[in-house]
């Protein structure tokens, strides 16, 4: 809070160079022109120590120094200047990257000079590309660019040959090389194959031996270094280690009594022993510091939160926490936790499509292993561990740590995988975990094919996983052909139940139509009967209403009708000549040949008599004494 120092690393190492004098470490470091902090134990006023910050570190002093380079702060009570930001800056330059943490008061050809110990390369041919504002000179502050906390530079050096490509070649090829780190702990005669890449460094390794050994950094004492391993910041590859095994004993440097002299001694063999700053703070205690409470902060604060909650209620809410408190212990490159209950991550793996399935991988955590960090930093978050699982595998994950948790895995187990697999978890020891478990659901059941346990590496780790997918792909192989089988048969048996419904709606719809067809031709049959039963009742009705034909002999005017119907028949008839048009119209239906349907013709001249008036006689429409008609059906 009063240095604005974010770092417990950087804290611990100014800690150290005070001799875990607080008061003379925070005047150190804040940047006030006057001013003394009066300590708040005694009421004393304390100055800063009189050494800069790059001299060897001495006994703190009490004794005000004109020759220090710290510079005194105002009492703490008082209202404290503006503190300088300390600004982070990532540099680039050809394939290496380089991290320059300064603060705004310095200027840019401050990181020039640092840049040019780093890299080997004189300050006045570099070019620093990249600023926000445009180009710079050496002298401007950065404080005056307004830059955020975090800045990204590149270097060009125009004026310099391009490396070599051989050497650049070999080096890459070094870089890629995996170095297999034996490493012994003295203390426990205990043996550890570590994988690591050749672009790892030497820090990273003492920290991975850190999570195994539980030895901090700095009490690391190493045998089996070689001799040109003098920075820890050095990659594997340039280190001289031998390739591909090389063998380190690694041991606890005991913790000298804090006399003013012995801790000149420690902090100068601190140094010696590792240049490292990832000093770690769980090991307080051993300077005196208790373990309740450290600077006002209580140690449950410094403590890893747990990856689940205990006795949590709902398994998608324990899984939340649990993938993102995996993310912030080892970063955002993990396995794709799957969020829900462990049935429903074997309905998503299982009892989709024979193509869409996958393998299930559950991961069992448990923070009180010591294989634990080390398996899910290099192998569980490996690039290619990871890409391998997203492609392949659902992956779901549960902590063991908490006994109500392990518990209830176990309860899980034992329902779904039966209870031998869930004896064989019970009785892993916790040194055997962190456990990996490769899940293949069959038809009936779901078999476990392997049991990976935490002690291997990345390549051990990726064989296994492959080789279960082989096994799978072979199974998953043999279901996609009885899904095809089983599909194309449905398929045929979907066209036969189609084809048949057609039929049936094709028989069905004849069968209407000829129904129709029928009960149409039933209709017009009946409209004719019942036409032709008038027709008959008219003509009967009409032949009963004529008059008596008049006989041969009568004395009354008598003509003869001779009438030829269309289909060349005759029929004769004598009728009165004073008997009306109509009456012979009467006659002619009578015989079947109504006169709304028929027009009868007379020859000489030719004539429609039905468009004559039915009223008048025979006689008047000159059809005496005799006439030849015949019948013509109307249009």
């Amino acid at each position: 809070a009063c240095t604005g120092i974010e770092n417990i690393d950087e804290a611990i190492t100014l800690l150290e160079q005070n001799n875990w004098d607080l008061v003379a470490a925070i005047n150190g470091v804040i940047p006030q022109e006057n001013g003394i902090l009066q300590s708040e134990y005694g009421g004393d006023t304390l100055h800063g120590p009189a050494y800069g910050p790059t001299s060897h570190p001495t006994a703190a002093s009490s004794t005000p120094s004109s020759s220090s380079a710290f510079r005194h702060v105002v009492p703490s009570r008082q209202i404290v200047e503006r503190q300088p930001r300390m600004l982070d800056f990532r540099v680039e330059y050809r394939d290496r990257n380089v991290d320059v943490v300064l603060e705004d008061t310095s200027t840019v050809g401050d990181i020039k000079h640092i840049l040019e110990n780093e890299l080997q390369i004189p300050a006045s041919k570099m070019l620093l590309k990249g600023w926000k504002t445009g180009d710079v000179d050496d002298s401007t502050v950065l404080k005056t660019l307004h830059l955020p906390k975090n800045n990204s530079l590149y270097v060009l050096t125009p004026d310099l040959p391009p490396p070599s490509s051989s050497h650049s070649g070999a080096l890459q090829e070094s870089l890629n090389q995996n170095f297999m780190l034996i490493v012994t702990h003295r203390e426990v005669q205990r043996e550890y194959n570590l994988n690591f890449s050749g672009s790892s460094t030497i820090q990273e390794v003492k920290r991975n031996v850190y999570d195994l050994t539980s030895i901090p950094v700095r009490h690391q004492l190493w045998e089996g270094w070689p001799p040109s391993a003098t920075d820890d910041s050095m990659t594997l590859a340039v280190s001289g280690l031998t390739f591909p095994c090389h063998r380190l004993t690694v041991g606890r440097r005991s913790s000298p009594v804090q006399t003013r002299e012995q801790s000149e001694e420690q902090c100068t063999d601190v140094h010696m022993v590792s240049d490292s700053d990832g000093d770690d703070f769980e090991d307080a205690t051993e300077f005196g510091v208790d373990d309740g409470e450290m600077f006002g902060v209580a140690s449950s604060a410094l403590r890893k939160s747990p990856m689940m909650p205990e006795n949590a209620e709902n398994e998608g809410d324990a899984l939340l926490q649990f993938t993102a408190e995996f993310s912030s212990r080892y970063g955002d490159c993990h396995p794709v936790y799957f969020i829900g209950s462990l049935e429903a991550a074997f309905q998503e793996a299982f009892y989709g499509k024979a193509r869409d399935r996958k393998l299930l991988a559950i991961y069992l955590h448990h923070d009180e292993s010591v294989l634990t960090n080390v398996f899910c930093s290099q192998m569980l978050c490996a690039e290619s561990i990871v890409s391998y699982l997203s492609q392949n595998f659902i992956t779901w994950a549960w902590d063991m740590t908490k006994e109500a948790n392990r518990a209830r895995f176990l309860t899980m187990c034992t329902r779904h995988f039966g209870s031998v697999v869930a004896q064989t978890i019970r009785t892993q020891k916790t040194d055997q975990f962190p456990l990996f478990l490769i899940i293949m659901g069959k038809r009936s059941s779901n078999e476990v094919l392997n049991v990976i346990q935490g002690n291997t590496t990345v390549d051990e780790l990726m064989m296994r996983l492959m080789a279960a997918m082989e096994i799978f792909s072979a199974q998953q192989q043999e279901d996609i052909k009885d899904e095809d089988e089983r599909e194309a048969r449905e398929n045929v048996k979907r066209e036969q139940d189609e084809a048949y419904r057609i039929s049936l709606e094709a028989d069905r719809a004849k069968r209407e139509a000829q129904e129709r067809e029928m009960a149409e031709q039933f209709r017009l049959e009946q409209i004719r009967k019942e036409q032709e039963e008038e027709r008959e009742a008219i003509r009967l009705s009409l032949e009963q209403s004529l008059p008596p034909e008049p006989k041969e002999e009568s004395t009354e005017s008598v003509s003869k009708l001779r009438i030829r119907t269309p289909s060349g028949e005759f029929f004769e008839r004598r009728f009165l000549a004073s008997s009306k048009l109509q009456v012979v119209f009467d006659f002619v239906a009578s015989k079947g040949y109504p006169w709304e349907e028929y027009k009868l013709l007379g020859t000489f001249p030719r004539r429609d008599v039905t468009q004559l008036d039915p009223n008048k006689s025979l006689l008047e429409v000159k059809l005496y004494p005799q006439e030849t008609l015949f019948l013509e059906a109307k249009e």
